[in-house]
């Protein structure tokens, strides 16, 4: 059955939900939460919890990379931000969250018009490496080929190439693009790619030999990709496509299996069971942690989108503070808003709907419901 509506006489179009708009259904068997697994397991590394960190300079620090390992997760490090451009970003950070609305674009991309510094790489890379947690850096396809071999010379665990929208087959008639199957091969590190968001781009980018693909398209609280280039890509619909393209490619290539990790759009507890319902092995957070208070954003959070030079398609949010980062993770909460304690609600979640462990909930029923906010 198709879920094609007729938007006019010349254009049909496929129904696609947020995570608002679907809700799980508890069944017949429940479990203790402290019973539940979390844990994640992608290639070697074994974490606490199905969680990374987005790679934006308002959520991730050297500091909070290493925090954030040490509470279960996976930190990723913007290798193309303020912490390879600067010496000492902390100025510029205070800067940031000072500027008056009207100017924050303009002046966002003259900061980030500071070069990069491959020896800033290394020395970031180092630090997390020393504190004795999962090292994962990420760069945007277009600064890939440049920095790659800095990148892995410091030490990566997991290396992240991370951009609005990537395709296996980039074509450009300026520039030799980043042939990402060969780039894959050579590689001696584990690839996360993404972003992505139909089944097609997700098979080609498996094929390519990706340890995971990130799953959105300018679904995030910092993003306007929708308003200026008209591109969204709904995010219940979009994992449960990229978790399709995954069962495809098990079956061609007899087993090898490829983790969807959805990045954009989990901003409150409920979002992570959700994500992951739809078939989603982890999730990226990214406004959700930007309301820690040991967020290098201090309460205010942007994306690379909203620095591009040209056509900038993101902005600076406010989106407040709420909590230390332990408290967003792990609570205890006083607050029924969903901005505390994912882990705690994830756990309940799989408690409530009978399941113990984290992948086993990608075969919950779900409801579309969609949602009203009161």
């Amino acid at each position: 059955m198709s879920n094609e509506v007729e938007i006019g006489r010349g254009k049909r179009g496929r129904r696609a939900y947020s995570l608002d708009d679907i809700a799980l259904v508890p069944s017949r068997r429940t479990r203790d939460p402290e019973d539940v697994q979390v844990g994640w397991q992608i290639d070697a590394y074994h974490v606490d919890i199905p969680v990374m960190a987005a790679p934006m300079d308002s959520v991730m620090s050297p500091a909070t990379a290493i925090q954030f390992g040490r509470l279960g997760g996976i930190g990723v490090l913007d290798l193309d931000g303020l912490w390879t451009r600067y010496e000492d970003p902390e100025p510029i950070l205070e800067e940031i969250a000072g500027l008056p609305e009207e100017a924050s674009i303009a002046r966002l991309q003259q900061i980030y018009s500071e070069p990069i510094k491959p020896e800033l790489i290394t020395q970031r890379l180092h630090e997390v490496r020393d504190a004795g947690v999962v090292v994962a850096g990420k760069l945007s396809p277009q600064r890939t080929q440049k920095y790659w071999r800095t990148v892995v010379d410091a030490g990566v665990d997991l290396f992240v190439i991370r951009g609005t929208t990537v395709s296996a087959e980039h074509v450009s008639s300026r520039s030799e693009p980043l042939n990402l199957k060969r780039f894959i091969y050579e590689l001696d590190v584990p690839v996360i790619v993404g972003g992505v968001c139909t089944d097609t781009a997700a098979l080609h980018l498996m094929r390519t030999g990706a340890a995971g693909v990130l799953v959105g398209f300018g679904g995030g609280a910092a993003h306007s990709t929708r308003q200026s280039l008209g591109v969204h890509a709904p995010m219940a619909t979009a994992i449960a496509d990229v978790a399709a393209a995954r069962r495809d490619y098990m079956d061609e290539s007899g087993g090898r299996y490829v983790h969807v990790i959805a990045d954009g759009g989990i901003g409150r507890s409920g979002d992570l069971p959700r994500a992951i319902a739809c078939g989603a092995d982890a999730v990226m957070l990214g406004a959700a942690l930007a309301r820690a208070t040991e967020a290098p954003g201090r309460g205010w959070h942007w994306g690379s989108e909203a620095t591009h030079p040209e056509v900038p398609r993101g902005h600076r949010a406010h989106v407040g503070t709420v909590g230390t980062m332990e408290q967003i993770l792990y609570g205890p909460s006083a607050r029924a808003d969903g901005s505390l304690n994912f882990i705690g609600a994830l756990k309940r979640t799989m408690a409530s709907t009978g399941y113990s462990e984290v992948k086993d909930l990608q075969r919950v029923e779900v409801v579309v419901s969609p949602y009203q906010p009161s």
